[in-house]
């Protein structure tokens, strides 16, 4: 497989180029099915079915598996959409300097959809088994929390052995072994509204309501515990002189066991549930929507199965754990063993310096290859 990917190096720069000019944020489903009809394109021509899996607002996803599998063990998720803007791919297109490879959404994740596609290839050019044992799905939305492809990633989970999320590596090319929960909500504070200086006391603040609640729900936090709640934004009233009659707090929460949400949501919900401020009133909207991916006794034993084709081919493996939610969750809540960052090395996700590290694009698509292999020999 060494020699097939090595040779193909300016073949994968050439079709990780052509996808990053495209225009694909979450919202563009013509720039995000542009990408898929490539995709898919390709997989056909190597003898796969692909299924697509039509959205009305977002891109379509694609369910791709052998035509001759039967019920495949191994799960891969990749996604096509970024977080660009339209326009990005025109101002700031596709590029190589200095052993990187520069672009909007090189690394997250159009250098992974490219490494995964010749990492089939590569097992079928060297005549090797695991093809007929995967089933690799493309979805369109993962930049904005999943919304249709969650119920779809979770049900291909369903009997998986094992669970392959393509989202790049680390910079120090690191895989993900944990992932953190998270959750959003929205505190709303209705007070009543009245001059500040002639007759303050006939109001009711709803910014002094909602600066009670932000010193509570930040006293949630436990860094021991792996768990925080931020108030990230705050909105309220529209002149100075004027008390407060409406406020928001909008509020990120992350947690790292899949125990802690449901008390912790309880924990929101009763600080919420009764004034400090006498006269106003608050509603509480939103949840903990995205589970944590846990490090269970199935990852660490992927793990070192990866550790070891590492350290056969060159490559130093090591894992760790990060803040940022992904597909990996749905996977790992869903019982099945999941390693997540399988693609390249990369960095800046989501800005306008991201970058792949060039050096990284044929060793890491080999690690993948060697990885569904020897899956399948288990």
């Amino acid at each position: 497989m060494e020699q097939f990917l090595n040779s193909r190096q300016e073949e994968m720069l050439g079709l990780l180029g052509q996808l990053v000019n495209i225009d694909s944020g979450s919202r563009n489903k013509a720039g995000i099915d542009k990408v898929g009809k490539i995709l898919k394109e390709a997989y056909v021509n190597l003898g796969f079915d692909v299924q697509t899996v039509s959205q009305e607002v977002q891109g379509d996803h694609l369910i791709i598996r052998q035509k001759d599998a039967k019920d495949p063990e191994i799960l891969i998720v990749a996604h096509m959409d970024t977080v660009f803007r339209d326009g990005t791919a025109a101002e700031r297109p596709f590029s190589v300097k200095d052993g990187r490879a520069y672009g909007p959404g090189v690394i997250d994740m159009k250098a992974s959809l490219v490494s995964l596609l010749y990492a089939v290839q590569a097992i079928k050019d060297s005549e090797r088994q695991g093809l007929d044992n995967i089933e690799i799905l493309l979805t369109s939305d993962e930049e904005i929390g999943s919304i249709t492809s969650r119920p779809m990633i979770e049900a291909h989970a369903e009997g998986k052995k094992a669970a392959l999320i393509m989202e790049p590596a680390r910079k120090d090319g690191s895989l993900v072994s944990a992932r953190k929960g998270g959750g959003d909500y929205t505190i709303r504070v209705h007070g009543v509204a009245a001059h500040s200086g002639i007759e303050p006391e006939k109001g009711r603040s709803a910014t002094e309501e909602l600066a009670h609640k932000i010193i509570k729900l930040h006293a949630l936090t436990d860094y021991t515990e792996g768990i925080t709640v931020n108030v990230g934004v705050i909105q309220g009233g529209d002149a100075v002189n004027v008390v407060t009659p409406e406020a928001v707090g909008y509020v990120d929460i992350r947690t790292t066991k899949l125990s802690q949400a449901e008390p912790l949501d309880r924990a929101i919900r009763d600080i919420c549930a009764d004034p400090d401020v006498e006269g106003t009133t608050i509603t509480v909207e939103g949840a903990i929507n995205r589970p944590p991916m846990e490090r269970t006794e199935g990852t660490a034993g992927l793990i070192e199965l990866i550790r070891g084709i590492g350290a056969e081919i060159g490559i130093e493996v090591t894992d760790t754990a990060t803040g940022g939610g992904g597909d990996a969750s749905y996977t790992s809540a869903a019982g099945v063993p999941t390693i997540d960052g399988m693609g390249p090395v990369g960095g800046n996700a989501h800005r306008d310096d991201e970058y792949m590290e060039v050096g990284s694009f044929i060793p890491r698509c080999r690690l993948l290859a060697e990885t569904i292999v020897r899956l399948s020999e288990k």
